[in-house]
């Protein structure tokens, strides 16, 4: 049985090592019989994966049915050097890009704009839109963007992404469904109409979440810390704990209306093919690969 009415999709991440190669494949071979609307591969903070995204995003679309979206910034590389990029993947038959801003590499004070390269992600849209008729998503923040001056601030930043030529918007992760449920009334009341996707991430790893939220602006709730106390050395029982929680988490917004998720896997296929088939989101019988151990 396949839920026909919901679209999901999952994001992952260029492997540093053969290793981690192989776990990755492994996933998106695990993935490929959900059909997705799309996969989406991420790009390293000031650039440093370009070369591991486009080999990774190419080799998926060139070997899977899988309709492959790679992830361009801002950050490392001048206009000229972006719209190379752009152009190589529209001639290598990718015609989705995730727009981002990017964070500023490791050793960096802050954000700085390259000079002579797109300063934010509004600039990026623009000029993808003058590469190739691409479709474009950009990250949308339930929290607010910890450097946004505000909330309007951060909606007017949304604005004009989308005023730019993006398709639609894609949410960092969040915990609580309220969150999500009021950002989306924000942004409607705002005059902003396209989709907004919820970006749902199953935990694992309770310690390191909560050290990136802390900075990314992603609130982690009591009751989270609560169901993960006391499982540091107990995984098993901590996967049954991170599907059951995000799966609940999508089914409160599917009685709500919403009809797309998109998983930030970690490269891992175990917990959001799970969920999937708790959402009734499953292969075609045949289709179905199971994930060696």
């Amino acid at each position: 049985m396949t839920d026909s009415n919901l679209n999901i999709s999952f994001e992952f991440f260029p492997p540093k090592t053969d290793k981690m190669a192989e776990t990755l494949w492994q996933s998106v071979k695990r993935l490929e019989p959900l059909k997705p609307r799309f996969v989406s591969v991420t790009y390293g903070a000031g650039g440093t994966t370009r070369e591991r995204t486009h080999n990774t995003v190419t080799r998926i679309n060139s070997e899977t049915s899988l309709s492959a979206a790679a992830h361009l910034t801002c950050v490392g590389a001048t206009r000229e050097e972006v719209n190379r990029v752009a152009q190589e993947y529209w001639d290598a038959g990718i015609r989705h890009i995730v727009a981002l801003r990017g964070d500023a590499p490791d050793d960096a004070a802050g954000y700085t704009p390259h000079p002579g390269g797109y300063d934010y992600a509004s600039d990026l849209v623009a000029g993808l839109r003058d590469v190739g008729d691409f479709e474009i998503s950009v990250a949308a923040y339930p929290e607010v963007h910890p450097e946004s001056a505000s909330v309007s601030d951060d909606l007017d930043n949304l604005k004009r992404k989308l005023d730019a030529g993006a398709t639609r918007a894609v949410t960092q992760y969040f915990f609580e469904t309220e969150v999500y449920l009021r950002f989306v009334e924000r942004v409607r009341k705002a005059g902003i109409d396209v989709e907004i996707v919820p970006g749902i991430l199953p935990v694992t790893n309770f310690a390191q979440v909560q050290k990136f939220s802390a900075m990314c602006g992603t609130t982690v709730p009591v009751w989270m810390a609560d169901l993960f106390e006391g499982l540091d050395d107990d995984p098993d029982t901590r996967r049954l704990v991170a599907a059951t929680t995000a799966a609940e988490q999508c089914r409160t917004l599917q009685a709500e209306g919403i009809d797309a998720f998109h998983f930030y896997t970690l490269n891992r296929a175990d917990l959001s093919f799970a969920i999937c088939h708790i959402l009734g989101v499953r292969p075609d019988g045949s289709d179905a690969v199971r994930e060696t151990d």
